[in-house]
Parts: C-alpha cells; sequence; structure tokens
C-alpha cells in the first residue's frame, strides 16, 4: 500500500510544494487545515482533486488527536507556523502558542494516538508515525560560528527564533524520551514565487515587476546589509522527505552554503528586467528589525553526505524565476483592468 502524509500548514508555500513532491512520490497526502470552508485553500486549488483535508488546530490538541485518528498517517509533516519574522515582536504570545506549544500539542497527539506509554521512557521503537518538525535558521541567531552546523549554539534574536529554538528541543525530547521516530529540519531561508508578499524576496520581485510595468515609482526596504543563506522551497522539501525515510532519526541543516546580501538581491531582482535598482530602493528605517540577525549561512555537509541532498537553483536563477512570476501576473492583471475599462458603460 503507498505511504499516507499529513501536513500541517499545506496551503503555505512549503506545504504545497511538499504535497506535489509527495503525491509524485505515490503517497496519499492528507492537508490540515483549519474549518473546510478555509480561504487559504485557494491557494492549493491546482491539488484539490489529489489532496484530501482534515479539519484540526495545532492550538487545540483534541483536534489534533481526531484528525490524527481519522487520517492514521505514517508520517506528519509539521508545517504549520506563523513565519513572519517581524509580525512575532507585535504578537508574541500568539506565535509563541502555535510556533512552540503548536509543536507539542503534535507530539503528544502522535504519541497517545501512537500508544507511547510516558512512563516507559525511550520504548517506543521506530515503527510508528514518523514526524518531522520545521526549524529554523533564525535559530542560531546571533551566530557563535560562520558557516552554522547541527552543532552550532542557538542564540536567537525574535520571539520567532525562541519558539523555533523551542519546537525543535522538545522534537528532541520526545525522540529521545520515547522512541519517537521525530526530527528537525534546521531550514536556512527558502524561497519561490509562492512565497507570501510579506517576505523580502517577494517584496522586491513584486514591486520589480509592477515598476518595470510603470505600476510603482518605489520599492521601500529596511537593512540592505543583512545576509543569509537564500535557495529555493522546492529543493528543500525533497530534504524533508528525505529524512524521514532514513534508518534512524537525527536532525539536519539545510542550505545552500552560500551568503547574498539583501542588496544583491534586489540588484539581481532590477537587472533580470534591465534596470537598475539605485534608481529606485529607498530605506525605510521602520522596517528595520529590533534586533537583527546579521549573517546566517548553512554548513549542509552532513545532510549532503547522508541524505544525498543537493540544491539546484542557484540565487539569481531564483530571482529571476520569481521576478519572471510576478511580471506574468501583473500583466495578466493590468491587461484585466484595461480590458473592464474599455468595455465598461
Amino acid at each position: 500500500m503507498s505511504k499516507c502524509a499529513l501536513i500541517t500548514g499545506i496551503t503555505g508555500q512549503d506545504g504545497s510544494y511538499l504535497a506535489e513532491h509527495l503525491l509524485a512520490q505515490g503517497y496519499r497526502v492528507w492537508g490540515l487545515i483549519r474549518g473546510q470552508a478555509n480561504p487559504r485553500k485557494l491557494r492549493i486549488s491546482r491539488l484539490a482533486s489529489d489532496v484530501t483535508f482534515v479539519d484540526g488546530d495545532l492550538m487545540d490538541q483534541a483536534s489534533l488527536v481526531a484528525a490524527l485518528d481519522a487520517v492514521q498517517p505514517d508520517e506528519v509533516y509539521n508545517l504549520g507556523a506563523i513565519s513572519f519574522v517581524p509580525m512575532s515582536w507585535q504578537q508574541s504570545e500568539l506565535v509563541t502558542e502555535v510556533n512552540a506549544m503548536g509543536v507539542l500539542r503534535m507530539l503528544e497527539a502522535i504519541r497517545m494516538v501512537s500508544g507511547l506509554d510516558k512512563s516507559r521512557g525511550g520504548g517506543g521503537g521506530r515503527g510508528g508515525i514518523r514526524f518531522y518538525q520545521a526549524s529554523s535558521s533564525e535559530m542560531f541567531g546571533k551566530v557563535t560560528e560562520t558557516p552554522q552546523r547541527e552543532t552550532t549554539i542557538f542564540h536567537p534574536r525574535s520571539p520567532y527564533g525562541a519558539a523555533k529554538a523551542y519546537g525543535h528541543f522538545i522534537t528532541r525530547n520526545y525522540r529521545e524520551s520515547f522512541g519517537m521516530y521525530a526530527v528537525s529540519g534546521m531550514l536556512f531561508n527558502h524561497e519561490s514565487p509562492r512565497r507570501g508578499a510579506e517576505f523580502v524576496t517577494r517584496k522586491i520581485s513584486l514591486a520589480v515587476a509592477q515598476i518595470k510595468l510603470g505600476l510603482q515609482d518605489k520599492l521601500f526596504l529596511g537593512n540592505l546589509d543583512a545576509v543569509r543563506d537564500w535557495g529555493f522551497a522546492g529543493d528543500y522539501v525533497r530534504a524533508m522527505h528525505l529524512m524521514l525515510q532514513q534508518d534512524e532519526p537525527s536532525d539536519y541543516v539545510v542550505g545552500t552554503g552560500r551568503i547574498h546580501s539583501v542588496r544583491d538581491a534586489v540588484r539581481m531582482a532590477f537587472e533580470s528586467v534591465d534596470l537598475d535598482w539605485e534608481d529606485y530602493v529607498a530605506i525605510d528605517p521602520t522596517l528595520v528589525r529590533p534586533a537583527e540577525v546579521e549573517t546566517l549561512c548553512a554548513d549542509s555537509a552532513r545532510a549532503r553526505t547522508e541524505l544525498g541532498w543537493e540544491p539546484t537553483v542557484d540565487f539569481r536563477e531564483l530571482m529571476n524565476m520569481m521576478v519572471e512570476s510576478d511580471l506574468r501576473q501583473a500583466s495578466r492583471e493590468r491587461d484585466y483592468g484595461d480590458l473592464l475599462s474599455a468595455t465598461s458603460w
């Protein structure tokens, strides 16, 4: 029989790419969503005929138990989170409830449905539901070494990073306490045309498309000197899947090992449409984080060696891909608006 996977956060960037990857591998895929009428389902309408949805909420323990009972998955991918880092300063309690306590609730639900006994210690074995936790490079924060690897000390610089660190450690704790097959992927920044408009790479690609079409004048950004290890989300979901196929559970750092600044991202995006970025970009101090993470760079040697994982899209290709996608979309919207104006009475 084909394997069954349950994905939280299936309506997000990573969830949609992971669902496509697992379907291509012959999986039966379920998506956990808050209410069958959830408007975010429209984001993955192209998968509607292939994915089954089940109600559940990372803030509601009972709903997670019910979902696992109904689906009986072989694998659970916990991608559900509030993932926009700046928001975590404004709504730190909510971010912690979802990104930290939500992980605990899902682990507890798996333990209960799998029948693992808390009093028995690490006797759960490896035969039950396999669990993937989406950890984050933001956990490294104020880095103690560069590049960052599995043994690098965490020093998160945001409520988001602190919540993700809790989720990471509680996942390890359930692995060590109950013998649960539970792993964390410490994924560095990964982007795509499906990235939310609030994230800096997508904010850049959207603005470049609008400026190229004469629909926008300026792009306002914060810290142009922040440096990140950016990759393509479609590559990173392959690593998630590979982590759950190993004989023994372990945590992995996943990234390209190459760093670029926000300034590099802006320059490449504008170059893809033959424009000079300095003519259009302005600095807005209100967009600078209260505590910045300056340099994140992955050492993915372990993932490359043990998982056989390699990225396939470099950063310039990624920015070009995003700009081209947003340019096509903006052109369609502009042409549709022109058509409406021409045919209105």
